[in-house]
């Protein structure tokens, strides 16, 4: 009988637990560039990449990038603009912007970036950039984008962390950078495939500049989580 009333008491502890890490516990820090946040990436030829020849930097020069607050309110600079470094081996070539034509999420707008071993993929409010860097770890870690509660002027929403490992071509992105694969990002001919936690996949197409309606990303509490 103590086991049927320690059971139920040990998991809503464990769920309290769970909230306040994922709503009440600190913020990570904002690493991004100052700059890179502030610029606008709205007017960029996402058509016209960077050459990955290794004349400019490296990725673990450039400091990390991340989601300000609860979500961005422009489109940000890219963060590897400057960087040169090649890919690794198994790693395919995802730059660029891309659109939700078919599938689950018709309509969503992502950029891709690389350099080495790093991947930053920024959409509706959204930051996540995995890989080395000069300001934090490896794994992402920041906001999911979508405003949970408000107490007066402050906003909670959830924390995020996954990691980018590349397995034969597929981009698998493991939740606390140690758990099972929640996200996969893929090349099927001209196609960006994303399959993603919920179920669904989307197919998106190429696209050289961003979209009128994306250029401010969608109200708060509306976003679309990306991992």
């Amino acid at each position: 009988m103590k086991w049927l009333v320690r059971i139920p008491i040990a998991l809503a502890f464990l769920g309290l637990l769970a909230f306040y890490q994922m709503y009440l516990s600190s913020r990570p820090a904002l690493t991004i560039d100052p700059a890179t946040l502030a610029g606008d990436g709205s007017t960029l030829d996402y058509c016209v990449l960077p050459t990955l020849d290794g004349s400019g930097k490296a990725a673990a020069e450039i400091p990390k990038g991340n989601t300000p607050g609860c979500g961005y309110d422009h489109f940000p600079l890219p963060i590897l603009a400057d960087c040169t470094e090649p890919l690794p081996e198994g790693a395919a070539d995802l730059r660029g912007l891309w659109l939700g034509v078919e599938g689950g999420h018709v309509g969503h707008v992502e950029r891709v970036e690389q350099c080495g071993s790093r991947t930053v993929v920024t959409s509706s409010g959204i930051i996540h950039d995995y890989g080395p860097n000069s300001t934090a770890g490896l794994n992402t870690n920041d906001t999911e984008g979508s405003v949970f509660f408000m107490l007066g002027e402050r906003e909670f929403c959830a924390r995020t962390s996954a990691s980018m490992i590349w397995n034969d071509g597929i981009l698998d992105f493991h939740v606390f950078g140690w758990g099972p694969v929640v996200v996969k990002r893929y090349l099927d001919g001209e196609q960006l495939v994303w399959e993603y936690a919920d179920g669904s996949t989307t197919r998106m197409d190429r696209l050289c500049t961003l979209p009128e309606t994306e250029r401010v990303p969608a109200p708060r509490g509306r976003r679309v989580a990306l991992f």
